[in-house]
Parts: C-alpha cells; structure tokens; sequence
C-alpha cells in the first residue's frame, strides 16, 4: 500500500496514527509512505511512520532534499544507525553520493524557484510539493511578482471553490490556473461565484467543471458549476458536461495510426530535414501532450540533437577562446573553439567566428533581445461590458470572431495562452462584434482591450 502525501500534510503524530492503524488491521501489507518536507517536518513524519510499522519510506540525496522535495536520506540514515530501524546504508557513502549532486544542483541554480525556507502554511493552502515551486515561477511570469502570499491564500480560495478537491496533477493545476486567476482579477471569493457567468475562466477550470477528469468524490459546487458552464458546450456535442467517466464513450486511440502519422510529419518519411525514428515513447508522448512534443520536435529539426553537449555549455553557451570537445559517437569526435562574437548590426544579427577541428568558420545569429519596438495598446473600459479586455497576460493563440459577427454571452472570442494555462476570453454580453484588436501571436498584459462587442438592447 501506497499512502502519497503528496503536499507533505502528514504530521508525525498524524503518521503514527494511519501506519499503526493500518499495520494492525493488516499485519503482513507492505506499506510505502511518500512525502514533500514544504513545512520541515518531513523527518520526523518519515520516522514516526517507519516506527509503526511502514516498511518504506521516501528520501531524497541530501542536496536535493528539503522543501518541496523530500526529507533528507542523510538524516534519515543517520537518525536510524544503531537503532532496530537501521537501514544498513553508510552515512559516508551516502555522503560520497551527495557530493556529485551538490556539484549538480549549483549547475541549474540559475532554474531554482527562490524558495529559501520551509513554510507550514502548507497546512492551510494544502499546495502539493511538485506545484509548489512551479507555480512560484509561474506567478511571478504571470506579472504576479510580489503577491506570492496572495497566490498561496488564493489556492485555498480556489480548492474551496472547486469542492476540496483531492489535489494532485492534473487537479492541482486547475486550482493553481484559478488561484492564480482569482489573484490576477483581483476578486474575492463571493465575487467568483456572483460574476462566474460574466467571467472568462481559465480553460482548465472550464474542463474541469465539464467533467474532464471525471466527478470527484464529493461531487461538484452546483452553484458555480451551472454559471461557469453558463453557453459552453463540449467540441463536438451538444452537451455541457460528462454524466460519467469521460473516456468511457471515446474510441480507442489508433496507436499504430498515430505513429504512422508522426513518421510522416517528423520521421523519415517526412519531407525536408525529418530522419528520426519514431519509437512508441515518441508516440506516448504525443499522445499525452500533443504540442509539447511537436515543440520539442521543432528545435530537434532546426538545431539537431544537443544532448552531444555538456550540461554547462548547454545552459551558459561557450566563453570567447574556449574549446569544447564533442564526441557523436565512438571514434568520431568534434573540436570547437569560439575565436569572437560580434556586435548586432541594424536587423539584430551577430557574426560569431569559430574554428571546427581547427577550420575557420562563421555564422550568423540572431539576437532575439535586440530591437522590436513595445506597442501600447487600449485598456479595456471596466464600465463597459461590451469592452472585452484579457482576464490574464499572455500569448494571443487564436482569435474566434471577425468584425460583424453575432456572439452569444458565453461564447469564445480569443484564447490566450500563459505558461501552459489556456484561457477562453468569451463575450460577457450577446451582441455585434465591433472591432477585434489583436491577432495570433500578440503578446498582451492583463486588462488589454482585445474584442469591442456591441451589446443588444
């Protein structure tokens, strides 16, 4: 039996408690506690669980652990020597171990969330560990910067909302996109509930509320449910929500025919640079997120495999006078020397010369921080219902309507796209749509004017 504590909510007396409980009724089950260590009793808990009886429990090496990860192995090893619990591992060579992951971590600090201490607010909010540091980076990429306090409050707004949800992925997703809304709309709790129908929620939540991930065991807020589904239908029927399990009713996926399709689009029988081989992880990928792997495919056909390079060069780029040895497979091995790196010209190119295996060679590359022009664009007027303006920052993916068209309340206008969180802006009110301001590929700030609607009388 596995018990996953996956926000690290189990207190040590709590542990005791379920394992002893547990153990009793069944004497010979083997029992595996996880855990995150976010409010720093992670040790503890693991111990006191192992001391009724768990047979296993999570750890994570020494540099890694702590936080949102898991409780120290070190500490753990070290707090059971000599004891009846003694895992017969050495503390030394648990130390040797954690040397190279010291050494590891200080590679991708420049990727670390900021998190600098533990934080028993967990027991409020209820946050997993594994979302925690992400949606910490989110937020602040979201223009919530400072308000990291009011996200983690806002979390447990949004678990209420949705019915106290058990929270993990991809649950916990739709409680961080709509903690994270809610912070960004300022609005309060009564005032979700009051504008549900008036508001364009993230698509995450929307799916949630249709059933996508099934019915939760304590069912859905009817209230909230009835207005946030207030005109949206499921593609492709005319219902707005699954009675039941989703998947029950859809037809198998063609795993062969996905695979075929990919071979064709990105593998050898693709036309241009294609000449991967499709194997099924490729096509298990697919199947799970679609644009991620075509995203991935994309940089693989423009700049090939760069798994050749070592971590450091891949994540801070070759110093001027550097020389780099890349070996592609057995007896074949690539020398390069970065010689300079010029200046942008006017269109944002720079000359960087090198030599490989010892021949002068250059190119050119584009300076993706140089030039383009910020556009100010209009507020939408908050007075104004037919004044449709972006509920969040982010990525203009798709505009819906053209000048002229009738809309219902409810229905799609633009979807946005923000740090893998899709939001439907739909028309508040039914109406003539007036003017559309933006299109696909604007980058926008929340409050921006994107769709004018004039409102039937």
């Amino acid at each position: 039996l596995a018990i996953k504590d996956m926000a690290g909510l189990l207190k040590p007396e709590s542990a005791k408690m379920l394992v002893s409980a547990i153990r009793a009724e069944h004497f010979d089950l083997p029992i595996h506690v996880h855990t995150h260590d976010t409010a720093g009793t992670g040790v503890a808990s693991m111990l006191a669980a192992a001391a009724a009886g768990a047979d296993a429990v999570d750890a994570a090496t020494d540099a890694m652990s702590g936080l949102t990860s898991q409780p120290s192995l070190g500490a753990l090893v070290a707090s059971t020597a000599g004891t009846d619990l003694d895992t017969g591992i050495s503390l030394e060579e648990v130390s040797a171990l954690n040397e190279y992951w010291e050494e590891c971590r200080g590679l991708y600090a420049p990727f670390e969330s900021g998190q600098k201490s533990g934080s028993a607010d967990v027991y409020i909010h209820e946050m997993p560990g594994g979302q925690y540091t992400n949606l910490l980076y989110q937020s602040s990429q979201l223009g919530l910067t400072g308000q990291w306090s009011s996200v983690k409050k806002a979390y447990a707004t949004a678990n209420r909302l949705l019915g106290d949800i058990i929270k993990v992925t991809p649950s916990s997703k739709v409680t961080g996109d709509l903690a994270q809304f809610i912070v960004a709309n300022n609005l309060t709790e009564q005032e979700v509930i009051e504008k549900a129908d008036t508001l364009s929620f993230p698509k995450s939540v929307i799916e949630y509320f249709q059933g996508y991930l099934g019915i939760p065991p304590f069912g859905f807020p009817e209230a909230l449910r009835s207005k946030v589904l207030k005109g949206q239908v499921i593609e492709g029927t005319d219902m707005s929500c699954f009675e039941g399990r989703p998947g029950a009713d859809m037809p198998p996926m063609d795993l062969q025919l996905t695979k075929e399709m990919l071979d064709e689009k990105w593998g050898k029988r693709s036309e241009g640079k294609g000449n991967e081989e499709i194997r099924d992880v490729d096509v298990m990928s697919y199947a799970m997120y679609p644009a991620v792997f075509d995203e991935y495919m994309d940089h693989v056909r423009e700049f090939g495999k760069l798994n050749y390079v070592d971590t450091r060069t891949f994540l801070t780029g070759m110093k001027v006078g550097q020389e780099l040895n890349v070996t592609l497979e057995p007896g074949k091995q690539l020398i390069v020397k970065l010689i300079s790196v010029g200046e942008p010209n006017a269109d944002g190119l720079v000359n960087v010369q090198f030599e490989l295996n010892g021949q002068p060679r250059m190119c050119h590359i584009k300076d993706k921080s140089v030039g383009g022009e910020t556009q100010s664009r209009p507020k939408a007027m908050k007075d104004v219902l037919g004044s449709v303006g972006a509920p969040m920052p982010g990525v203009v993916l798709e505009t819906k309507v053209a000048k002229g068209d009738s809309v219902k309340a409810g229905d799609g206008l633009v979807v946005l796209s923000a740090m893998k969180m899709e939001t439907v802006v739909s028309s508040p009110v039914d109406g003539v749509v007036n003017k559309v301001i933006v299109t696909a590929g604007d980058q926008i700030d929340a409050g921006d004017l994107v769709v004018e609607v004039e409102e039937k009388e």
